[in-house]
């Protein structure tokens, strides 16, 4: 058999078991057989074993599966927040089931390809566990914005990530803050922290109930006396500026250093043109490990800019020599 991906599939290939001996390729190769067979009176084809092939470019790419941005339900957090393997994993496999997951599939094995959400959730969260045994203190937030402050948006062919869906450069909404890089998220720098009143504080000002908050956060003594005007304003490590009838959108964010004494950090950002983005202070100066240091960057849709304008993306970096410490934004008009 040879499985021809159509339109909506464009090229990426995934391995799926099959219980007859099959071959998948993608839209471009699959259009050039079946021309072949409808123009060819006596069509063959071999199916042989390429062996193992190294060095794919470009690589990684974003799987054409990979979940988008925006986020609908709230919208000023920015998702995804990362992206990692998850494209034809080598994984284990219950011998309750043969690979191909049908009834008919009386064969047993204990691995499987594998391509999905739940093969890149295992990878992540195995980073997650091998930074918190290199940093026992850090809290699952300072965990999660070392993975996504030092990820990676370039491939092997120094170009923006590509996606997978149709070729093209993709953005925030498909890759979040990037591609995990295991070994810089160990030595981060800084880290964006967010305490689990924080959290309660988010939940709070997302207009559901008390009793609502004390069932997800399974605390009895919830007022919600304390809200954030905007969701926001959560310390999260990216940035998601809806303008909608407004101009200027503020967020003040701290950061905790978590690499050497006397670290200094200076920002820089990038943005659209349709976009003014200042930061103050442009420095951040941490005398002490564990020190924290707020900043606020302000935001200001250029005058004249349609409601309807498509979104834009952009960052903002606190660099110096040792670290990059990354944080995607993404500018939407309208909701």
């Amino acid at each position: 058999m040879i499985l021809a991906n159509t339109e909506a599939s464009g090229e990426e290939l995934v391995a799926d078991s099959h219980l007859l001996p099959a071959v998948a390729v993608g839209r471009k190769v699959g259009d050039l057989i079946r021309e072949y067979a409808r123009s060819e009176p006596n069509p063959t084809a071999a199916l042989v074993f390429g062996g193992t092939v190294l060095d794919i470019k470009p690589s990684p790419v974003v799987a054409a599966f990979s979940s988008r941005g925006p986020n609908m339900v709230t919208p000023q957090i920015l998702k995804p927040d990362v992206i990692g393997p998850g494209v034809n994993i080598l994984a284990a496999w219950s011998e309750a089931i043969g690979p191909t997951g049908l009834a008919k599939d009386s064969r047993k094995t204990m691995f499987n390809i594998m391509s999905g959400t739940s093969m890149s959730c295992p990878h992540i969260s195995g980073l997650a566990a091998l930074i918190k045994a290199a940093h026992p203190e850090w809290s699952p937030s300072a965990i999660k914005s070392a993975l996504m402050t030092t990820a990676y948006t370039q491939d092997n062919t120094n170009s923006t990530l590509r996606d997978a869906a149709d070729g093209s450069l993709s953005n925030p909404w498909a890759h979040g803050a990037g591609h995990v890089d295991p070994q810089k998220a160990l030595s981060p720098g800084l880290v964006y922290d967010i305490s689990t009143e924080e959290y309660i504080t988010f939940l709070c000002s997302l207009g559901y109930t008390v009793d609502h908050v004390k069932t997800i956060v399974k605390r009895p003594n919830i007022t919600c006396s304390t809200k954030f005007k905007d969701p926001g304003e959560l310390n999260y490590p990216s940035f998601s500026v809806l303008f909608g009838g407004k101009r200027v959108v503020r967020y003040t964010r701290e950061l905790t250093n978590v690499g050497p004494a006397r670290s200094i950090y200076k920002v820089t950002v990038n943005g659209p043109s349709t976009v003014g983005i200042s930061v103050r202070p442009k420095t951040l100066v941490f005398r002490t490990v564990g020190e924290k240091k707020r900043y606020t960057v302000t935001f200001v849709a250029k005058r004249g800019t349609s409601p309807m304008a498509k979104p834009e993306f952009g960052s903002i970096v606190w660099g110096n020599a040792q670290n990059q410490v990354k944080s995607p934004v993404s500018f939407s008009w309208s909701l």
